[in-house]
């Protein structure tokens, strides 16, 4: 894999899509960071409870795939956006197509959706140590409001929230390039 031209991203739901972004999840955050069966079967939870909520109107679900295979994905719970704000969530590239500009991809259609629906904040919750997820978020033009020690994961790590605002400069000229 080499090249942006055999990634499709799709929004909405594909067969075994749950299953192959909680299997990205499981397997990057235990052998990377040592998360175990809290952390998979958190997300195997939660994304499916979202996914049997899933409203097209309010929410997004984007996969990334090469020959059919979900290599990458990002959602956008929309069911509180106009309390809390929107929440991106279960953004997860797969090892195989990292560095290729898949990350950039997923999180231009979840931004794209965010500013056509009028969402005036977006968050998401993170932990200290994803150097290129953070990247990636600061230059979207997400901030760090918040961080504490903490184990919603079943590890302990210090939890960072990240929050856009409808006054960053996504909302008002859209993503920097090369997005």
């Amino acid at each position: 894999m080499n090249s942006l031209s055999s990634i499709s991203i799709q929004k909405g739901y594909l067969p075994g899509a749950i299953g192959r972004v909680v299997t990205l999840h499981g397997s990057y955050y235990s052998r990377h960071w040592g998360f175990g069966v809290v952390f998979e079967a958190k997300v195997a939870r939660e994304l499916s409870e979202f996914m049997d909520r899933y409203n097209d109107e309010r929410d997004g679900f984007w996969t990334a795939s090469v020959d059919g295979e979900v290599e990458g994905a990002i959602t956008i719970d929309g069911v509180d956006a106009d309390g809390h704000g929107a929440h991106l969530r279960w953004f997860v590239v797969s090892e195989a197509v990292q560095g290729l500009g898949v990350g950039r991809q997923l999180m231009k259609a979840a931004m794209d959706f965010c500013k056509s629906k009028g969402y005036g904040r977006v968050y998401l919750w993170t932990f200290e140590g994803l150097l290129a997820a953070r990247s990636l978020y600061e230059t979207v033009g997400f901030e760090l409001v918040e961080e504490h020690r903490g184990r919603q994961w079943g590890t302990e790590v210090n939890e960072q929230r990240f929050e856009l605002s409808r006054m960053s400069p996504i909302f008002a000229v859209g993503m920097p390039e090369p997005f």
